[in-house]
């Protein structure tokens, strides 16, 4: 039994050298490759995801899980070991009903629309991305069919980014906090509207830079083990242990952009830099599934770094940085100025009191897209119709409307779900954290964070994905998945700051 452990973890180790060789590929693809490389680029990754698969699916992987499954039965069912089976034997039973051609071929088709989605958003012609998004559908609905039978033809996509959850339950969550959310979003436009004009003027992107360096440095990142970038669209990514890169981006002329897409980004790192190094190069070393990884990036960015305790500490320092721009701004309105509630056109900038929403539509469209009820070509039009029904505005072109995000050039369909799950389990978990760490928000507002990442680390990081979204939030907060506990929250601080 210990030499075929030790085998499957030697298999395993190569496959997660693989597959990170892949990821930084793709690092590079968005943040440094020239364009005219993106056809080769494709090539590379493919056959990095190919080799990867094919090892993971062949046939003396599968004869080891089969031996180890049975000696796990007498195995402690939570330690590393147990869990490693697991995880892997799930994996393994997923890809075996991948053909190893159809991994290179996703790499290749989303290496070139990803190229075509930079270019149409810059130019906000959706025409430019519509043949390789077509693409992208094509390979997605021949992916999911794989699955079948299923109970909704959505599962196939949904469990590959939160395992073990099924769409009839992220509709139920979402049905429960929509009207909830839309009630609120009622309440506030009844009031006087909050002013945040001192968040749109020319804010240097060198200050800007620094300034995040500065709080995601005080967060706990590890620059050791982690560096940033500029791209077109932020994302973070694990490259291995020591290696978690994190990316961003600035406009000058609106200064929410860069800080909270930067302290996002930086909640993922954290994540991952707290995953022990003992589960490194195996199916473990990665995070419980997206929206528990979404719980710790929005955890950082709204609940930390939106919060008023935070800006108590930190907007003195930003102030000396640009002294002309808040000479006249006070704290307080600051604070109330980056949580203002309006509906915006941009998820990734949208406040908290919308946000779901935003995801909401997004969800709807890729399950109408996977059924055939939505084409491609007409999927500009259907994004603006539904994004005025559920946002209550018209986007003005494509790249503030269909094309603002890059999820679907990278063949990431089934994603979205998650950031809304994110938001709901950062709400339950800061509910505990809280009663665990009594003087979480005095800490807070001196600049500290230890005491709140050590508590991340024990209780969620050093997991890494061991157990599934809805089993490691039970154990942690004592229920599954649902929305109470961010209702509340979003209740209790848009109240305070529009007089409910």
């Amino acid at each position: 039994m210990d030499n075929e452990l030790a085998k499957l973890k030697e298999i395993l180790a190569e496959v997660d050298d693989l597959s990170r060789a892949s990821a930084l590929l793709g690092w590079d693809q968005q943040a440094y490759m020239p364009r005219g490389a993106a056809e080769a680029r494709g090539q590379q990754q493919g056959t990095l995801d190919k080799l990867a698969h094919e090892k993971l699916t062949s046939p003396e992987t599968g004869k080891l899980l089969a031996s180890l499954e049975k000696s796990a039965k007498s195995w402690d069912a939570d330690s590393d070991d147990a869990k490693l089976i697991k995880v892997t034997l799930k994996r393994y039973e997923r890809g075996v009903k991948v053909p190893a051609e159809m991994v290179s071929e996703k790499a290749e088709i989303t290496a070139m629309s990803s190229q075509s989605w930079q270019e149409a958003r810059s130019k906000s012609e959706f025409p430019i991305f519509q043949p390789d998004m077509e693409k992208v559908l094509d390979w997605t609905q021949r992916y999911a069919q794989l699955f079948a039978p299923v109970e909704h033809p959505y599962d196939a996509l949904l469990d590959e980014y939160e395992p073990g959850m099924k769409t009839s339950e992220v509709k139920a969550i979402f049905d429960g906090i929509r009207p909830k959310q839309v009630e609120l979003i009622k309440s506030i436009s009844g009031k006087p509207q909050v002013d945040d004009s001192m968040l749109h003027q020319h804010f240097p992107e060198k200050g800007q830079w620094d300034f995040g360096v500065d709080v995601v440095t005080a967060f706990g990142f590890d620059w050791e083990r982690g560096r940033q970038d500029k791209v077109t669209h932020p994302f973070m990514t694990n490259l291995g242990y020591g290696d978690q890169r994190i990316t961003t981006r600035v406009n000058e002329n609106f200064y929410n952009t860069h800080l909270f897409g930067t302290m996002h980004e930086a909640g993922h790192a954290l994540y991952e830099q707290g995953i022990p190094k003992e589960l490194a190069r195996t199916p473990l070393y990665n995070g419980t599934s997206l929206a528990v990884h979404e719980s710790q990036s929005r955890m950082w960015e709204n609940l930390v770094g939106r919060s008023k305790p935070f800006w108590s500490h930190f907007f003195p320092k930003l102030q000396a940085i640009f002294p002309e721009q808040l000479k006249k701004t006070s704290a307080e309105a600051f604070y109330k100025a980056i949580n203002k509630v309006s509906p915006s056109f941009i998820r990734v900038e949208a406040d908290e009191a919308t946000y779901n929403l935003h995801i909401m539509l997004r969800l709807e469209l890729e399950i109408d897209l996977l059924s055939g009820a939505v084409a491609v070509k007409d999927l500009p039009d259907v994004w603006d119709e539904r994004f005025q029904a559920y946002i209550g505005v018209a986007p003005p072109d494509d790249a503030r409307g269909v094309l603002q995000d890059v999820h679907w050039s990278f063949g990431l369909m089934g994603y979205f779900a998650t950031y809304a799950l994110g938001n709901l389990i950062s709400a339950q978990l800061w509910e505990v954290i809280q009663r665990d760490i009594p003087t979480l928000d005095a800490q807070i507002g001196k600049g500290e964070f230890k005491s709140l990442l050590d508590w991340l680390h024990e209780k969620i990081h050093r997991h890494g994905a061991k157990y599934e979204p809805q089993e490691l939030v039970q154990m942690v907060t004592g229920s599954k998945i649902n929305g109470d506990a961010y209702i509340r929250y979003l209740q209790k601080k848009f109240g305070g700051i529009y007089s409910l």
